[in-house]
């Protein structure tokens, strides 16, 4: 007698076409890079804030090393680069970006060198050292997380202090004085000026490393291609207001990488008005990114790459829109009226310090808050990343102010950047199924159900 055959369960999710374009360009510029020394380039690696429109104007090729790290867990290839970096001594509890990025760095000078760890074949090294070019300097420019800021200075030790590094030195953006605030006060105004400060001085540091006169021109035309992209992102993202909501989150997340670190151009622009322009043309015809859209959340928490596919499918599968949240509303360009095209310094300075993880629980509160206003939410889900302590820090207060301030419930789960071993997914499909019922209740009965708390 045959068992009975379970059916797959229904994919309800409805990805914008568009993202895959924007992985072609990705695809495209790792293998550009890759080969970046073959044509003579100089190769700089940094992390944190997106200086590729410094890069672009010097010359450069370079490489994101958070972006890196995401590719390789988005394609499930993170392994034997944490292996190496457990191998050299960094431990699971390490930032999971910076764990893979600098057992890349361990790879990449060995296979420079022929050596071999023991732990990675042959292979692997081929597959991730070989195509991963070695830097001819560092450039560190993070802000709102310790150890990010000291990232580059471990990679800089794994390469025997033989290359030059540059560190950009960012204030927190606390907001607790009286005239603090988003985008204002006397604190916001002088930690622009000392972070734009530091921009020339890192001009001065790239016109001694290629040998060349820094092309202010081009950096005006990459960030004037930038800001116009950026303005495109944010119409489409407010387009997302819309019910149904004609694209997610979980779109928004596959067009970081071209926003974060792809070069100003013409192409970059072209792409966000073509993301802009789907959304529009599915408001147009009545096409919902969630089939039978029940349900509108917020996510906070940097993404858990080796899930962005399961996710979308699992959130969808329960009539879940994910529309907004910290990684992408507050991140990644998303001011662009502050960028003076002719003069682009102080904009960039100003975006750099805007990074999600750089202010006091007050702003964050204030955005959060104004996020799930905006979208019309019913609840916040917060993925609690493992190895980034710097985002996991204020979450249990935004989710008590959601609950006093606006009454919308909200659970946490456990996972990480890059870093799959800590997804646990029972505990998040339990704890989300409770919350929507809890929300089918409240819309019954005008309240949350007793016992029902933002901590579950």
């Amino acid at each position: 007698m045959l068992g009975s055959i379970e059916k797959p369960v229904e994919d309800k999710s409805n990805r914008l076409g568009m993202t895959r374009v924007g992985g072609q360009m990705i695809a495209d510029y790792w293998e550009d890079l890759f080969t970046a020394r073959e044509r003579g380039k100089q190769i700089v690696w940094y992390n944190g804030g997106a200086l590729n429109p410094m890069f672009q104007a010097a010359g450069l090729a370079w490489c994101h090393g958070e972006a890196f790290a995401a590719r390789l867990a988005a394609q499930r290839l993170e392994g034997p680069a944490q292996l190496a970096g457990a191998e050299y001594g960094y431990n699971a509890e390490l930032c999971s970006y910076s764990r893979t990025h600098l057992g890349c760095s361990v790879l990449t000078l060995q296979g420079t060198e022929g050596d071999q760890t023991g732990v990675v074949g042959v292979h692997d090294q081929e597959v991730l050292a070989a195509k991963l070019p070695a830097p001819d300097f560092f450039v560190n420019n993070y802000a709102g997380c310790s150890t990010g800021q000291q990232w580059d200075g471990i990679s800089y030790r794994v390469f025997g202090k033989q290359l030059p590094i540059f560190n950009i030195s960012h204030p927190f953006l606390w907001g607790n004085k009286p005239d603090s605030g988003y985008l204002r006060g006397a604190e916001w105004e002088q930690a622009s000026q000392f972070v734009a400060s530091q921009l020339r001085e890192l001009i001065g540091f790239l016109e001694h490393q290629t040998g060349r006169p820094f092309d202010y021109d081009a950096l005006s035309e990459s960030m004037t291609y930038i800001k116009r992209a950026a303005e495109l992102r944010r119409e489409g993202l407010d387009l997302c207001k819309a019910k149904p909501a004609p694209a997610t989150f979980w779109d928004w997340i596959a067009s970081v990488a071209p926003i974060n670190f792809l070069p100003g151009s013409q192409a970059l622009v072209d792409y966000f008005a073509d993301v802009r322009d789907e959304i529009q043309g599915r408001i147009d015809h009545g096409v919902s990114a969630v089939k039978d859209e029940k349900y509108r959340l917020y996510f906070d928490g940097i993404m858990n790459w080796n899930k962005l596919g399961y996710l979308s499918r699992k959130f969808a599968e329960h009539g879940v829109a994910v529309l907004a949240g910290r990684y992408i509303q507050n991140a990644f360009w998303q001011e662009p009226h502050l960028i003076d095209t002719s003069d682009p310094i102080l904009g960039m300075a100003q975006h750099y310090l805007l990074c999600p993880t750089n202010h006091g629980v007050k702003t964050l509160e204030h955005l959060a808050l104004r996020d799930c206003e905006d979208y019309d939410l019913d609840g916040l889900v917060f993925h609690s990343t493992r190895t980034c302590r710097a985002f996991t820090g204020p979450q249990r207060l935004l989710a008590k102010a959601a609950q006093d301030k606006l009454g919308l419930p909200s659970i946490f789960f456990e996972g990480d950047v890059a870093d799959a071993s800590f997804y646990k997914d029972g505990i998040l499909e339990s704890r989300l199924v409770a919350m929507l019922e809890a929300i089918d209740v409240r819309r019954e009965r005008g309240a949350l159900p007793d016992g029902f708390s933002a901590f579950a």
